[in-house]
């Protein structure tokens, strides 16, 4: 029996699928990467964007000629795009060849979903709208190489009003941190995984619900200073709830990565305010400044909204003067995509779609600068890094600050271990190094 898993949108997700297919393979099945060969194919979906949840009705339809020519194919739809009840109600009239229907709260019966779905031959779809803790014993099979993800928190409490996350994943709930620690301490055990990634919408206000004295910056510490050679990296951090404790707690411990993502979505106050972001630029400024005051080889992400409604050419070119200012490694950038259901939606002032892609064309532009001088100023510097993956003869490494560096005419045994490189070359952003 075999299973094809197909997954869309963020690491909550991909680690979710991680998720069912440790359940999957616990009732026997093997995954195959062809769709044709598979007895069970979900669809882990994703409908943060409009795009998304689009290319996943296509790709579900398209597997109607299929599901005829092979009648006892088992299809599932879950994740976040079944959790909306328009979407829901759509799978249930308009797609019958789809067999299981589930959100993000219910993944963990999946096992007992399919059992019953085999069983009866009765479509299944079931929805909770209550946010739950997955239980900590949910079996998975990890699939992001030197990796393992690890939740600490499931939904939100932000309510940014062009997100619909809090609509579909709920209010924020925190793991406990014994629970966590232990997960983690398996994981290290197992000696598989050199990097340990903690997962929540918001990992800053991870413990604020527990009212226990329990803080991200606590669960932080207890992880680091736990035995053996690794990394521990954390998203996503909200601007603003990044206090000084967790700075310093990344500072203190080695261990702790130094790239840190803090998604600004805008450089405009006024476009902030609309966004319900809760933080002025002034204050997203201070904690990039208190983050590079305690660790000035830090690096910085973010993520960037192009053509919010109301966005004004002034509030752009903010923006722009912002990304300039705090010089991010790394940005990911998109263009204001409307969700139905979200305040963002209705708002008047709406951004031709010209106009947004000739922004965040200029955007990219200006990153794509910076970035090459970024790169251009790391030559011929070391760096501590994790050597990720080999593929084709070239072995990547990503450095403590988040620098993606790759190396010729290196073994692939490197692979999960850490070691020096030295960075002897940048072409268009992209580093060249070698073995220190």
């Amino acid at each position: 029996m075999f299973y094809h898993i197909i997954t869309y949108g963020c690491q909550m997700n991909v680690h979710e699928s991680e998720k069912l297919a440790g359940m999957l393979e616990n009732l026997g099945y093997v995954s195959t990467p062809k769709k044709e060969d598979a007895d069970v194919i979900l669809f882990n979906t994703c409908c943060i964007r409009d795009t998304a949840e689009r290319r996943a009705y296509g790709n579900i339809a398209a597997l109607k000629k299929l599901k005829k020519n092979k009648p006892d194919l088992i299809i599932g739809v879950c994740g976040c795009m079944p959790q909306q009840d328009s979407s829901k109600t759509y799978l249930e009239t308009k797609m019958p060849h789809v067999d299981i229907v589930f959100g993000t709260h219910n993944l963990h019966k999946f096992s007992e979903m399919l059992q019953n779905c085999l069983k009866d031959k009765k479509r299944i779809i079931e929805t909770w709208g209550d946010s739950v803790l997955q239980p900590a014993n949910t079996p998975m099979t990890r699939t992001s190489g030197v990796n393992a993800w690890v939740n600490i928190t499931y939904g939100c409490n932000n309510y940014c009003t062009y997100c619909i996350v809090p609509y579909v994943r709920g209010r924020e709930i925190s793991r406990p941190m014994n629970e966590i620690i232990e997960e983690v301490k398996q994981l290290l055990k197992s000696e598989q995984y050199s990097e340990i990634t903690l997962l929540g919408q918001n990992v800053n206000s991870y413990g604020n619900d527990l009212k226990d004295g329990t803080t991200f910056a606590k669960l932080l510490e207890n992880i680091a200073i736990l035995d053996g050679e690794f990394r521990l990296k954390f998203m996503t951090s909200h601007p603003k709830d990044i206090k000084d404790e967790v700075i310093d707690t990344i500072a203190k411990y080695k261990k702790i990565s130094r790239l840190i993502h803090l998604p600004v979505q805008s450089g405009s106050n006024a476009i902030l305010k609309a966004m319900n972001r809760r933080y002025t630029r002034e204050y997203y400024l201070e904690r990039v400044n208190y983050i590079r005051q305690q660790m000035p080889d830090a690096g910085l992400s973010s993520d960037i909204i192009v053509g919010f409604p109301g966005e004004t050419e002034q509030d752009f070119l903010d923006t722009l003067s912002l990304v300039k200012e705090v010089g991010y490694s790394n940005l990911y950038m998109f263009m204001y995509s409307p969700r139905k259901n979200t305040p963002a939606a209705s708002m008047p002032n709406q951004i031709d779609e010209l106009v947004k892609k000739e922004r965040v064309k200029k955007l990219i532009e200006l990153q794509r600068g910076l970035m090459r001088e970024n790169a251009k100023q790391s030559i011929g510097k070391k760096y501590r890094a994790l050597f990720e993956e080999f593929k084709d003869g070239v072995l990547s490494a990503v450095t403590d600050c988040g620098k993606l560096v790759f190396i010729n005419n290196a073994s692939k045994e490197l692979v999960g271990k850490f070691g020096e490189v030295l960075i002897t070359s940048a072409k268009s952003g992209r580093l060249i190094g070698e073995l220190v």
